[in-house]
């Protein structure tokens, strides 16, 4: 067997062309029409930060540097820039680099020595320094769909011509890769190497059996990565717990990323459940910091109380869509702040300020709102949960044009 298929599947299948490459279309046409410059791919495991930084330098026809943050020092680093070609180092795992590291990558990026690119599957505002980070750009890459994978499933599949998968291992073994096009090429190739693969099609069973887990064909039931998540939101949004709990079980079950579950629970407490019960936006915070903390399988426990809390609370989207109101009043307009309000400078006029909590009630009657604004309401508070107590207070004010007790 030659050196080229010793080499494991994943990397012998890695494209070398940009037409081989799986999703990502909108950043790829992005980057492929801009001039090369340095940057941090940021993305889930298995989604092509490695495959797309090599690509970027072959279109280039830079010379290609490749190092780990792991296992590479600040002498590496230098010498990468030695040569009198300007060279694109990439480095993969990136948030793993020292603060020394990152301080040796400042001058060589600020100098032009060198094209920085840095793969990392960790949040780059927290793992990498303000000022490396101020001279690179940011792209976030996201995991492959299911219908990106079975393109690379696919063209994986025509390296074991004798492989026979039923439909139903098939999509579970997209399942399994939950996204990630090197876990579903690993995964593949061990399948295809088992010796019961040489004398039957393998059914779903067979899947679970050599891979070592539970692998279930969500798609084949309409339930998969963003449809269960769908499932899990609407279900809270419905105030209907035990549903909840069930896809939520399912996104555990399968492999989901428990952060990735905890973000959509933070966004839901503030569109859907919002100032009819104000805590709950904090709990969902709690939540994702609790995560990252302890990890899972504990973490099952505090996804499970939160999901059962914003459940079973009153609900509204008042301030979700207030917001958004006043994005489409102010788009594309000039908007002048009244003098009075202005923070200093010569158009201020201070004197004209009321401090309401010189007044009762901490409370004086004053327009806030600019001149072309006068009368408009964007915050329609409903009747539900706290929000209401927040409706009566604002309707006792009753601001000059505005009525917080009609609808929107």
């Amino acid at each position: 067997m030659d050196l080229f298929h010793r080499m494991p599947l994943a990397e012998r299948l890695r494209p070398h062309e940009r037409s081989h490459f799986a999703g990502q279309v909108e950043l790829i046409d992005r980057l492929f029409s801009l001039p090369l410059h340095s940057l941090v791919l940021s993305g889930p495991p298995g989604c092509g930060k490695t495959t797309l930084a090599r690509l970027l330098a072959r279109h280039s026809q830079h010379p290609f540097v490749e190092l780990s943050a792991v296992s590479s020092g600040v002498k590496e680093i230098r010498a990468a820039t030695a040569g009198s070609r300007k060279p694109v180092i990439f480095i993969d795992e990136f948030h793993r680099l020292s603060r020394v590291q990152q301080d040796a990558l400042l001058p060589l990026v600020e100098r032009g020595d060198c094209t920085l690119m840095g793969a990392t599957t960790e949040n780059p505002g927290i793992a990498i320094s303000p000022a490396l980070l101020s001279r690179l750009r940011l792209y976030t890459l996201q995991a492959l769909s299911t219908a990106e994978l079975v393109l690379v499933l696919r063209r994986a599949r025509a390296e074991f011509p004798d492989l026979q998968l039923s439909p139903e291992a098939e999509q579970g073994l997209l399942h399994y890769a939950g996204g990630d096009a090197r876990k579903l090429l690993v995964a593949l190739e061990l399948v295809a190497s088992a010796p019961a693969a040489e004398s039957k099609e393998l059914e779903l069973p067979d899947l679970a059996l050599l891979l070592g887990t539970s692998v279930r064909a969500f798609e084949r039931r309409g339930s998969g990565h963003y449809d269960t998540i769908s499932a899990l939101i609407k279900s809270i949004r419905g105030s209907d717990p035990d549903a909840a709990l069930l896809y939520l079980a399912l996104l555990i079950d399968g492999g989901e990323d428990p952060l990735f579950i905890a973000r959509r629970l933070v966004i839901l407490a503030a569109e859907d459940v919002g100032n009819a019960a104000p805590q709950a936006t904090g709990m969902a915070v709690a939540t994702l910091h609790a995560l990252e903390k302890i990890g899972m399988p504990e973490g099952r426990i505090v996804l499970a109380q939160t999901v059962t809390f914003l459940s079973s609370c009153p609900k509204s989207n008042a301030s979700y869509l207030g917001i958004d109101r006043a994005l489409e009043a102010v788009r594309g307009r000039v908007v002048q702040v009244p003098q009075f309000l202005l923070s200093g400078g010569p158009l201020a006029r201070k004197d004209a300020y009321l401090y309401p909590h010189d007044f009762k009630d901490a409370y004086v009657e004053q327009e806030y709102l600019p001149v072309d604004f006068r009368g408009t309401q964007f915050y329609f508070p409903t009747d539900h949960g706290q929000e209401s107590r927040l409706k009566e207070r604002l309707e006792s004010l009753r601001r000059p044009g505005r009525n917080y007790n009609a609808g929107p």
